[in-house]
Protein backbone atom coordinates (compact mmCIF):
# COMPACT_ATOMS: atom_id res chain seq x y z
CA UNK A 1 0.00 0.00 0.00
CA UNK A 2 1.28 3.32 -0.92
CA UNK A 3 1.71 6.16 1.33
CA UNK A 4 -1.10 8.00 -0.34
CA UNK A 5 -3.49 5.15 0.18
CA UNK A 6 -2.48 4.90 3.79
CA UNK A 7 -3.14 8.58 4.27
CA UNK A 8 -6.53 8.29 2.55
CA UNK A 9 -7.40 5.32 4.70
CA UNK A 10 -6.30 7.22 7.76
CA UNK A 11 -8.37 10.26 6.70
CA UNK A 12 -11.40 8.02 6.07
CA UNK A 13 -10.96 6.50 9.52
CA UNK A 14 -10.76 9.94 11.08
CA UNK A 15 -13.87 11.09 9.22
CA UNK A 16 -15.67 7.95 10.29
CA UNK A 17 -14.57 8.49 13.92
CA UNK A 18 -15.65 12.13 13.76
CA UNK A 19 -18.98 11.12 12.26
CA UNK A 20 -19.41 8.47 14.94
CA UNK A 21 -18.57 11.02 17.61
CA UNK A 22 -21.07 13.48 16.16
CA UNK A 23 -23.69 10.73 16.03
CA UNK A 24 -22.91 9.83 19.62
CA UNK A 25 -22.96 13.51 20.70
CA UNK A 26 -26.35 14.26 19.15
CA UNK A 27 -28.29 11.83 21.38
CA UNK A 28 -26.41 13.14 24.42
CA UNK A 29 -27.33 16.72 23.51
CA UNK A 30 -30.92 15.71 22.86
CA UNK A 31 -30.94 13.89 26.17
CA UNK A 32 -29.55 16.99 27.90
CA UNK A 33 -32.16 19.19 26.23
CA UNK A 34 -34.93 16.78 27.26
CA UNK A 35 -33.54 16.69 30.80
CA UNK A 36 -33.42 20.52 30.89
CA UNK A 37 -37.03 20.73 29.69
CA UNK A 38 -38.09 18.18 32.31
CA UNK A 39 -36.20 20.09 35.01
CA UNK A 40 -37.85 23.35 33.95
CA UNK A 41 -41.30 21.73 34.08
CA UNK A 42 -40.58 20.31 37.53
CA UNK A 43 -39.38 23.72 38.76
CA UNK A 44 -42.53 25.37 37.38
CA UNK A 45 -44.72 22.68 38.98
CA UNK A 46 -42.94 23.10 42.30
CA UNK A 47 -43.23 26.89 42.08
CA UNK A 48 -46.95 26.54 41.37
CA UNK A 49 -47.35 24.12 44.28
CA UNK A 50 -45.38 26.48 46.54
CA UNK A 51 -47.54 29.42 45.49
CA UNK A 52 -50.72 27.43 46.18
CA UNK A 53 -49.36 26.36 49.58
CA UNK A 54 -48.50 29.98 50.45
CA UNK A 55 -52.02 31.08 49.43
CA UNK A 56 -53.51 28.28 51.51
CA UNK A 57 -51.39 29.30 54.51
CA UNK A 58 -52.48 32.93 54.08
CA UNK A 59 -56.15 31.87 53.91
CA UNK A 60 -55.84 29.62 56.97
CA UNK A 61 -54.00 32.33 58.91
CA UNK A 62 -56.75 34.81 58.03
CA UNK A 63 -59.44 32.34 59.15
CA UNK A 64 -57.55 31.68 62.38
CA UNK A 65 -57.27 35.40 63.12
CA UNK A 66 -60.98 35.93 62.43
CA UNK A 67 -61.93 32.96 64.62
CA UNK A 68 -59.71 34.23 67.44
CA UNK A 69 -61.31 37.68 67.18
CA UNK A 70 -64.81 36.17 67.18
CA UNK A 71 -63.95 34.07 70.24
CA UNK A 72 -62.56 37.11 72.05
CA UNK A 73 -65.75 39.04 71.26
CA UNK A 74 -67.82 36.07 72.48
CA UNK A 75 -65.92 36.01 75.80
CA UNK A 76 -66.43 39.76 76.30
CA UNK A 77 -70.12 39.51 75.42
CA UNK A 78 -70.59 36.53 77.78
CA UNK A 79 -68.89 38.41 80.62
CA UNK A 80 -71.15 41.45 80.03
CA UNK A 81 -74.26 39.25 79.94
CA UNK A 82 -73.19 37.44 83.13
CA UNK A 83 -72.64 40.75 84.92
CA UNK A 84 -75.99 42.00 83.70
CA UNK A 85 -77.84 38.86 84.85
CA UNK A 86 -76.12 39.08 88.24
CA UNK A 87 -77.07 42.76 88.58
CA UNK A 88 -80.69 42.03 87.68
CA UNK A 89 -80.81 39.16 90.20
CA UNK A 90 -79.32 41.31 92.98
CA UNK A 91 -81.73 44.16 92.21
CA UNK A 92 -84.65 41.73 92.22
CA UNK A 93 -83.58 40.34 95.60
CA UNK A 94 -83.12 43.82 97.05
CA UNK A 95 -86.58 44.83 95.82
CA UNK A 96 -88.07 41.82 97.62
CA UNK A 97 -86.29 42.75 100.89
CA UNK A 98 -86.85 46.53 100.88
CA UNK A 99 -90.54 46.32 101.90
CA UNK A 100 -89.39 44.45 105.02
CA UNK A 101 -87.10 47.36 105.91
CA UNK A 102 -89.94 49.81 105.23
CA UNK A 103 -92.22 47.91 107.62
CA UNK A 104 -89.51 47.75 110.31
CA UNK A 105 -89.16 51.52 110.09
CA UNK A 106 -92.95 51.90 110.42
CA UNK A 107 -93.01 49.55 113.43
CA UNK A 108 -90.25 51.52 115.18
CA UNK A 109 -92.03 54.78 114.42
CA UNK A 110 -95.38 53.42 115.68
CA UNK A 111 -93.77 52.14 118.90
CA UNK A 112 -92.15 55.52 119.54
CA UNK A 113 -95.40 57.39 118.86
CA UNK A 114 -97.79 55.22 120.89
CA UNK A 115 -95.57 53.62 123.49
CA UNK A 116 -97.72 50.48 123.09
CA UNK A 117 -95.43 47.43 123.01
CA UNK A 118 -98.26 45.04 122.07
CA UNK A 119 -98.91 46.70 118.74
CA UNK A 120 -95.15 46.89 118.06
CA UNK A 121 -94.86 43.14 118.74
CA UNK A 122 -97.74 42.44 116.36
CA UNK A 123 -96.06 44.62 113.73
CA UNK A 124 -92.71 42.84 114.16
CA UNK A 125 -94.44 39.44 113.83
CA UNK A 126 -96.02 40.59 110.58
CA UNK A 127 -92.65 41.82 109.34
CA UNK A 128 -91.04 38.48 110.26
CA UNK A 129 -93.71 36.68 108.24
CA UNK A 130 -93.19 39.07 105.33
CA UNK A 131 -89.43 38.48 105.45
CA UNK A 132 -89.87 34.69 105.50
CA UNK A 133 -92.18 34.98 102.49
CA UNK A 134 -89.57 37.10 100.66
CA UNK A 135 -86.89 34.47 101.36
CA UNK A 136 -89.18 31.70 100.17
CA UNK A 137 -89.94 33.68 97.01
CA UNK A 138 -86.24 33.79 96.07
CA UNK A 139 -85.79 30.07 96.81
CA UNK A 140 -84.42 30.15 100.37
CA UNK A 141 -85.94 27.62 102.79
CA UNK A 142 -85.30 26.89 106.49
CA UNK A 143 -83.58 23.63 107.45
CA UNK A 144 -85.70 21.28 109.56
CA UNK A 145 -83.77 20.58 112.74
CA UNK A 146 -85.62 19.77 116.00
CA UNK A 147 -86.62 16.10 116.17
CA UNK A 148 -84.57 15.09 113.13
CA UNK A 149 -81.41 13.03 113.08
CA UNK A 150 -78.20 15.08 113.24
CA UNK A 151 -76.80 15.75 109.74
CA UNK A 152 -73.34 17.38 109.67
CA UNK A 153 -74.09 18.64 106.16
CA UNK A 154 -76.93 20.79 107.54
CA UNK A 155 -76.41 21.06 111.30
CA UNK A 156 -73.63 22.43 113.47
CA UNK A 157 -73.68 20.78 116.93
CA UNK A 158 -72.69 23.31 119.59
CA UNK A 159 -73.96 21.28 122.58
CA UNK A 160 -74.81 17.74 123.57
CA UNK A 161 -77.15 16.59 126.31
CA UNK A 162 -78.47 13.39 127.89
CA UNK A 163 -81.92 12.57 126.58
CA UNK A 164 -84.45 9.78 126.38
CA UNK A 165 -84.56 10.31 122.58
CA UNK A 166 -82.40 8.34 120.14
CA UNK A 167 -78.72 9.17 120.01
CA UNK A 168 -77.78 12.01 117.61
CA UNK A 169 -81.29 13.45 117.58
CA UNK A 170 -81.50 17.25 117.43
CA UNK A 171 -83.05 18.40 120.72
CA UNK A 172 -82.96 22.16 120.33
CA UNK A 173 -82.17 24.74 117.67
CA UNK A 174 -80.27 27.86 118.73
CA UNK A 175 -80.05 29.45 115.30
CA UNK A 176 -82.00 28.49 112.18
CA UNK A 177 -80.15 27.22 109.15
CA UNK A 178 -81.16 27.91 105.56
CA UNK A 179 -80.70 26.30 102.15
CA UNK A 180 -80.87 27.84 98.71
CA UNK A 181 -81.99 25.13 96.30
CA UNK A 182 -79.67 22.24 97.36
CA UNK A 183 -76.86 24.44 98.75
CA UNK A 184 -76.59 25.14 102.47
CA UNK A 185 -76.43 28.91 103.01
CA UNK A 186 -76.09 28.65 106.79
CA UNK A 187 -75.91 25.58 109.05
CA UNK A 188 -78.40 25.24 111.93
CA UNK A 189 -76.74 25.61 115.35
CA UNK A 190 -78.20 22.79 117.45
CA UNK A 191 -78.07 20.77 120.67
CA UNK A 192 -77.80 17.01 120.04
CA UNK A 193 -78.68 14.03 122.25
CA UNK A 194 -75.90 11.64 123.20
Amino acid sequence: MSKKQQEEKKADAQEQTTAEKETETQPEEKEKETQNETDEKEVKNEQTALQKAEESIANLTDRLMRTAAEFDNYKKRSAREKDEVYSVAVCDTINKLLPVLDNLERAVSAGEDTGDCGSVLDGVKMIKKQFEDALQEIGVAPIDAVGTSFDPEKHNAVMTAESDQDENTVLEEFMKGYVYKDKVVRHSMVKVSN
